[in-house]
């Protein structure tokens, strides 16, 4: 932690259990998270191991991850961009709720591709027992991202936890209690920590980036995408439904009818299927109706083992084989891009910065 040294990672943190407290050290249920601050954090980390790097802290948000909001989205990503395009950091590492934490790694992945790219490790992590327990796992979990972070074979967004590294695309919470709660089903960790060194397994599983973004949304200017960030632009709304035993359109009908009444549009829907993303046909009939009123649809899969295989016989399109919660990621964004696009329409050319 010497700040002599020529280079630097930062230290981003949102909350979540990593910075949780219990009353009583032997709890690791009943705790409140988002309790301990960036700088505790970086005082429990263990500096035996720690890379000749200088370390950063900055509390960018003190959430309880079940509770993540895109407002601290969007104040992520702009402290992301911020420190990438700092030549003294070499890379970034997120501490965050483990609920989440699949879903803001894709939106990191995705959205620091469209804004500007990301030629630096960006590392999240977490823990799964509070910093008050009798043994948190909390600090190694960080020295072994910042060993990550501090490697520039690394360059890109992932999750480290457990001494796994994991792509953001494919990684997901599997486990509500283990340690080991990540997993990136078949395609397996990129990577592992081992007594401070990452060794690389593979490259990440699937495209480089805003992978569904390059084969449905129009381009929009890197510049577009941070001013959205800077103004913290509203969401196109996108709900996600589940096909079931004894699944219908109730829910989809009631969701349209509950927008319609609050003056609100419901943009997108994304149908987590069963097996190959197959859908009840009561439930595909709701979605058909909601499709043909403008409503965007994607199937996904319940199945988190793989990814999900096209059917081109299908009559709802596919979410690119991405889980659930990352198709619906992906879906927001792919409307606000159109959104960005016919405003710039609107506004004319002037709207467009030049290449």
């Amino acid at each position: 932690m010497n700040p002599s040294f020529d280079k630097k990672i930062v230290i981003l943190a949102t909350g979540g259990t990593i910075a949780g407290r219990a009353a009583d050290a032997r709890d690791n249920v009943a705790y409140s998270a988002a309790q301990v601050g960036v700088g505790q954090l970086l005082s429990a980390m263990p500096p035996e191991g720690v890379p000749d790097v200088q370390l950063a802290g900055e509390q960018v948000a003190q959430v309880d991850s079940k509770d993540m909001s895109t407002a601290v989205w969007w104040s992520l990503l702009l402290r992301c961009r911020f420190w990438l395009d700092d030549p003294q950091v070499c890379g970034i590492v997120v501490t965050h709720g483990t609920d989440t934490m699949e879903e803001t790694a894709y939106f990191l992945h995705a959205m620091l591709a469209l804004a500007g790219g990301c030629a630096k490790p960006v590392v999240l992590t977490g823990a799964m027992r509070p910093a008050s327990a009798l043994v948190p796992d909390g600090p190694q979990n960080m020295l072994d991202a910042v060993v990550v972070a501090a490697d520039g074979r690394a360059a890109g967004v992932s999750v480290v936890f457990a001494g796994q590294v994991h792509g953001a695309r494919e990684v997901h919470k599997w486990h509500p209690y283990r340690l080991d709660a990540f997993s990136s089903g078949e395609s397996g960790p990129v990577g592992v920590v081992e007594e401070g060194r990452l060794r690389l397994l593979h490259g990440p599983a699937g495209d480089d980036g805003a992978d569904i973004l390059a084969a449905r949304a129009v381009a929009v200017p890197a510049e577009h995408w941070l001013d959205l960030a800077r103004t913290d632009r509203s969401w196109p709304r996108v709900e996600i439904v589940t096909s079931h035993a004894g699944a219908d359109g109730w829910l989809v009908e009631a969701m349209l009818a509950s927008a319609q009444a609050q003056g609100e549009t419901l943009r997108g829907l994304v149908v987590a299927g069963t097996g190959n993303g197959s859908v009840h046909q009561g439930l595909e009939a709701a979605l058909l109706r909601a499709q043909a009123a403008g409503v965007e649809v994607r199937r996904a899969s319940r199945c988190a083992g793989s990814r999900m295989v096209a059917n081109p016989a299908a009559r709802l399109p596919d979410g690119g084989g991405l889980s659930p919660v990352k198709a619906r990621i992906a879906l927001m964004l792919e409307l606000l891009a159109r959104d960005v696009v016919g405003a710039a329409d609107a506004a004319g050319p002037a709207f467009r910065p030049a290449p």
